[in-house]
């Protein structure tokens, strides 16, 4: 059964526009983080931060790019090739409206792609970022496995997601957004850090903030 009137990520769910306007206003957004989430959106903008960080002539996936709140890592006087994908075309719509909104247009490729086959070659980017991801696709495993995949040897693997050993407290909130076709099986924080490190990534980490964890990882 699905909660009428959300519906899944391919239908533009009510809840996307929501979440963006949390992310881009801090200071409220960040109340109702710290409110639902018991989560620090700092902690989101610190690890977007890293896409800026990266040098001339980088590449750069965001997958699942959804509303494009990642962009805000990207700085529009960088050299790098920067493809934003997403199984959703209106969620691709929306990134490429919020890369005109930040001045970014010139430097966004938007892709429609499945997490779980990838239509890009091995080795072929130098970041992977996907943030709020893993726990809204049907396959976390095989998501991991294509993302590791895509990514340069030395290259890094970072994002967020709700994991499913946050705490009872939190169980209400997975059921919801089960329900409501939002979140998939999702995984815990064992499972992801099992996951990265069985396609040879090293330096795993997994940091919590509240029903959020951080994941970063290097591929080997």
């Amino acid at each position: 059964m699905r909660i009428p009137g959300f519906g899944g990520w391919s239908e533009n769910p009510l809840w996307a526009p929501i979440y963006d306007w949390t992310v881009e206003h801090p200071r409220l957004g960040g109340l109702a983080w710290a409110a639902g989430l018991q989560s620090d959106l700092r902690r989101l903008y610190a690890a977007a931060a890293e896409i800026g960080e990266q040098p001339d002539g980088a590449c750069v996936l965001d997958v699942p790019c959804g509303g494009g709140v990642a962009l805000r890592g990207l700085r529009p006087g960088q050299d790098v090739r920067y493809v934003a994908a997403d199984i959703a075309p209106a969620m691709l719509d929306r990134t490429r409206a919020a890369a005109r909104r930040r001045g970014l247009d010139h430097l966004v490729q938007t892709r429609v792609a499945d997490v779980g086959d990838l239509p890009f070659g091995d080795d072929e980017f130098d970041l992977v970022v996907t943030f709020t991801g893993l726990h809204c696709f049907p396959e976390p495993a095989r998501a991991v496995v294509e993302m590791v995949r895509v990514l340069r040897p030395g290259g890094v693997l970072t994002g967020s997601a709700l994991l499913n050993d946050s705490g009872l407290q939190h169980e209400p909130m997975r059921r919801v957004g089960r329900l409501a076709g939002l979140l998939g099986p999702g995984c815990t924080g064992p499972e992801v850090v099992h996951w990265l490190q069985a396609q040879g990534c090293h330096d795993v980490t997994l940091e919590r903030s509240g029903a959020v964890g951080y994941l970063r990882a290097v591929k080997g």
